[in-house]
């Protein structure tokens, strides 16, 4: 039964989680922020223009980062849809000595925080001769626990009379994999691909150690760098602005796909 406070708190935890993009939004549209009695407040009484937005675009270079980011998140995504598809089979379906260990080990993956596994990840770079370009960034993330695992719950969530037919017609593995499987794993591979994309797009540390080029930066990093030059941080309007950018594409896309990204974790049954 549903607690009658639940709506209650859930709006309340929606309105803070909102409220700095809020201001994000405002502070962007805002010009000549700096000494205005109402700098930080969410209804000011304007006027708006987009001067911010044009001076941001103009003195970052977001088209460069916007490029980096967007081959480094799609790069990451396509290898990890392999791995993880062929992984999340395995662990579903086939049946080895040790699976459940194996998997475990696996899951144990999610239990470490990324920074520990910084100087580890740089020195492998470094020996494959890809630090500095953003392959080194990719490179730790070709396969993903979560990915693992919330493919494994999918493959386990489709009939297997699916796959024994397509078995008794000849199909190879991968040919089940391919045309039968994967076409109905769909929405798990959707969800799969909303966190790893929102993941890497925000991802700030690793980028920032595994490149040192200005042109290779990606969004984050070039952001941190931008925010430094505004003016010496008394900028917010264009700061803000900057921000904006970054977030943008991510906060479109989660109001646009957002019934299907929870629609998605409902079918591998995750809650």
């Amino acid at each position: 039964m549903k607690h009658p406070a639940a709506p209650i708190l859930v709006s309340t935890a929606a309105l803070l989680w909102a409220i700095p993009f809020a201001w994000m939004a405002v502070a962007s549209l805002r010009p000549d922020l700096a000494g205005e009695p109402d700098v930080a407040s969410l209804l000011p009484a304007g006027p708006f223009s987009l001067a911010n937005l044009r001076e941001a675009w103009s003195s970052g270079h977001f088209p460069l980062w916007y490029c980096n980011t967007i081959l480094l998140c799609a790069g990451i995504l396509a290898v990890q849809c392999v791995t993880v598809s062929l992984a999340g089979y395995a662990f579903a379906r086939l049946r080895f000595r040790g699976r459940e260990w194996v998997f475990a080990a696996f899951l144990v993956q999610l239990l470490l925080p990324p920074a520990v596994l910084i100087v580890p990840n740089l020195t492998m770079i470094t020996q494959l001769g890809l630090y500095d370009h953003l392959a080194g960034i990719a490179a730790p993330y070709c396969a993903s626990a979560f990915g693992v695992f919330l493919m494994r719950q999918t493959f386990r969530a489709i009939p297997q009379d699916f796959e024994n037919a397509a078995l008794v017609d000849g199909a190879s593995t991968l040919q089940v994999i391919r045309h039968v499987l994967l076409p109905l794993a769909g929405p798990g591979l959707a969800a799969f691909a909303v966190v790893s994309v929102t993941t890497h797009w925000n991802e700030f540390l690793w980028p920032l150690m595994a490149i040192a080029s200005p042109d290779r930066q990606v969004l984050t990093v070039g952001l941190a760098s931008f925010t430094a030059s505004a003016e010496s941080g008394s900028d917010w309007g264009v700061m803000a602005a900057g921000t904006l950018l970054v977030a943008a594409p991510l906060l479109l896309g989660f109001l646009l796909f957002q019934r299907r990204f929870v629609a998605s974790l409902v079918f591998t049954g995750l809650k």
